[in-house]
């Protein structure tokens, strides 16, 4: 059974009776479980739907809708499936207290990592998790691999339960299913041999492993630092020169790289990043892989529908995280050129959890009322719309309306800066 959170005025749902807080119980007589269950149900033009009402009345609707046309129902949120691992580097076990309750939950869903593109584990699977897998086909699934040594991955993991993820990506893969994959380096874990074993094996997958991504370990000040390190600058070199064997091989054989370092691995190597054309379909991006190219390659599309207009002679101040401060002005530039305005970049360091942190959407708020308070010399001030939620709430919980009230300049949240010169973009 799930329950509706709301119906849409017009709507088919509205036509048939439906309300907030109406059960649908049922399509074509299997229970519904799920929001897939739903989607996946209710994709055919006919189907018959049993519900009840918050009136208690049930009802059983025969259904016929016009191809595409959607119901108009949202559904409450799922109760999300919780993460029966304990890794050592665990980022949600590295929250201080005092943030949204919701930063607390640490998911492992593979419902998540086919909707969103969230990384699962694979191991909390029942029986029919993997028959609805197969059923659906929830491809491709996003999956945290780390390791492919069964040994190495438990411990990891901390789970002497995982299974062996080679053999779920194999079985999987047979029967249609694909995946990207990640490994997350711990320093004197899964790097060194362990990881061009991992790389290899992965690599022999074949065809249902879509891409894999190596992402050095990030750590806030409240991380088991006792249990986990950070990689240094040598190591980080030595993963991408790892990287880059498997990737030549992968483009002589298959045509693309398939396996990326995430930028943060080059930025702690001290290397040069790959052209965007390396990156192909930025299919990790969202996972830091290619996310500075991507960010170039998106102004560079929007800089003929900028031009000089509104903004030429106006002073904009672009906020971001360590990580992204040095590569920054060689994005602006063609911005500056483009618009007539005058970029000022402001590089904030991690108020919330520690210097080490430097990603842009995990800034708190205070962070960035602490750079902007009392600049009334700027005319616009752009951040990084990762670092809020749907209701424009950042980490600390500071509601960004509220951060806008405490300034003198306008605040826009932005992915790729174009956006909102261009009139898009979120406006706090």
């Amino acid at each position: 059974m799930i329950r509706i959170e709301a119906v849409a005025p017009d709507s088919l749902g509205a036509a048939l009776g439906l309300a907030p807080g109406s059960e649908l119980l049922s399509v074509n007589g299997r229970e519904l479980g799920d929001f897939l269950d739903w989607e996946f149900l209710t994709a055919e033009d006919a189907f018959v739907l049993r519900a009840r009402l918050p009136s208690g009345e049930e009802v059983e609707y025969d259904v016929e809708r016009p191809e595409g046309l959607p119901l108009g129902v949202a559904l409450e949120a799922p109760r999300i499936r919780r993460c029966a691992n304990h890794c050592d580097f665990c980022f949600v076990d590295g929250n201080p207290r005092g943030l949204r309750d919701a930063l607390y939950i640490r998911d492992d869903d593979y419902r998540l990592s086919f909707r969103y593109g969230n990384f699962a584990t694979l191991t909390n699977l029942k029986p029919w998790d993997v028959e609805r897998i197969v059923e659906y086909r929830l491809s491709p699934l996003y999956v945290s691999v780390h390791a492919t040594d069964p040994v190495v991955r438990r411990w990891l993991l901390r789970n002497p339960d995982a299974p062996e993820v080679l053999s779920q990506l194999r079985w999987f893969g047979e029967r249609g299913i694909a995946f990207h994959a990640q490994i997350v380096l711990v320093p004197g874990v899964n790097d060194g041999p362990q990881l061009v074993r991992s790389l290899g094996d992965l690599y022999a997958v074949g065809d249902p492993v879509l891409s894999v991504s190596v992402v050095p370990v990030a750590l806030t000040e409240f991380s088991k630092h006792q249990l986990v390190r950070e990689p240094t600058r040598d190591e980080c070199r030595a993963s991408l020169r790892a990287v880059g064997v498997v990737a030549a091989r992968a483009l002589a054989e298959r045509g693309h790289p398939w396996c990326f370092g995430a930028d943060e691995l080059y930025l702690k190597a001290g290397e040069r990043l790959p052209a965007a054309a390396w990156y192909g379909e930025f299919e990790q991006r969202e996972n830091g892989v290619g996310a500075v190219r991507y960010l170039q390659t998106r102004i560079a599309a929007a800089q003929e529908q900028l031009g000089e207009g509104e903004w030429r002679g106006k002073r904009i101040a672009v906020l971001t995280g360590t990580a992204m401060g040095p590569l920054l002005p060689q994005v602006l530039a063609p911005l500056a050129d483009a618009t007539g305005a005058a970029f000022e970049l402001l590089v904030l360091e991690n108020s919330l959890f520690g210097a080490s942190v430097t990603t842009a959407g995990l800034l708190p708020g205070a962070a960035f009322l602490a750079a902007l308070e009392g600049r009334s010399d700027l005319d616009l001030a752009l951040l990084p719309a990762e670092a809020v939620n749907d209701d424009l709430r950042f980490l600390d919980d500071v509601d960004a309306r509220d951060l806008a009230g405490h300034l003198d300049v306008p605040v826009k949240f932005s992915y790729d800066f174009a956006d909102a010169l261009a009139g898009q973009g979120v406006t706090a």
